[in-house]
């Protein structure tokens, strides 16, 4: 167990102990309690993660679930992602979700294996979005931005998110940032599921707002998106 101790101490060693940065990524993941952040910065969490993820003892880190710390979590899926073995990573991830307990951890869940095999993505993403577990249909959710809204897109993936039915904020406001993603690469379709309100008022004023705010959306097609928020 001498990689856990290992990577514990380099955290503790790359923290940033001069700013309030530890106080406020507390604050921004929300679901963590501030006592199990350490305040260690994102680009250095990367760095550590690349160089973590070339060692031959690294299973011993990927298996030792849960974790204590919140870095150790974005540790996790930081070298999880950089996984080139698509099997492996399948199985990493699965191993992993049940513990992901934030959305910072589960949105840096991004495996880059994926990009090239979307077809073995896809079957595990039916599957979790059927989760009852918030993480598992967050992440779900975010595949299917991330990974089915260009050359792979089909409208049966609008119909998969719109029939997610979990009431967590976290699970609602990432069917609103896929919708929104949506309005802004497949308007013609998706633009039929806000006119038709198939969302909730949470989730469909919340992906017309996230909408608005795109740079992607055109100013003709933010005035209407604003004539139809639910009040």
């Amino acid at each position: 167990m001498a990689i856990i101790e290992e990577i514990r101490q380099r955290l503790y060693e790359i923290r940033d102990t001069k700013t309030e940065y530890r106080h406020f990524n507390a604050r921004t993941v929300h679901t963590v309690d501030e006592e199990l952040v350490l305040g260690v910065r994102t680009p250095q969490l990367r760095d550590y993660a690349k160089e973590l993820s070339k060692r031959g003892d690294i299973e011993i880190f990927l298996s030792d679930l849960p974790h204590k710390y919140f870095e150790e979590n974005q540790l996790q899926s930081f070298i999880i992602s950089l996984i080139k073995d698509k099997k492996k990573c399948v199985e990493e991830i699965d191993r992993f979700l049940p513990y992901i307990d934030n959305w910072a951890t589960c949105d840096q869940l991004i495996p880059n294996v994926f990009k090239k095999h979307k077809e073995m993505l896809l079957p595990k993403v039916y599957e979790w979005i059927k989760s009852d577990k918030v993480y598992t249909i967050r992440f779900a959710v975010k595949m299917l931005m991330t990974y089915y809204l260009d050359e792979d897109f089909d409208v049966k993936y609008l119909d998969m998110a719109t029939n997610v039915t979990n009431e967590d904020y976290y699970v609602k406001m990432m069917v609103a940032w896929y919708f929104a993603t949506a309005l802004s690469k497949q308007y013609d379709i998706a633009i039929t599921y806000i006119e038709n309100k198939k969302l909730e008022k949470w989730t469909h004023n919340k992906a017309i707002q996230k909408a608005i705010e795109s740079y992607r959306i055109s100013d003709a097609q933010k005035e209407y998106l604003k004539t139809l928020r639910i009040k």
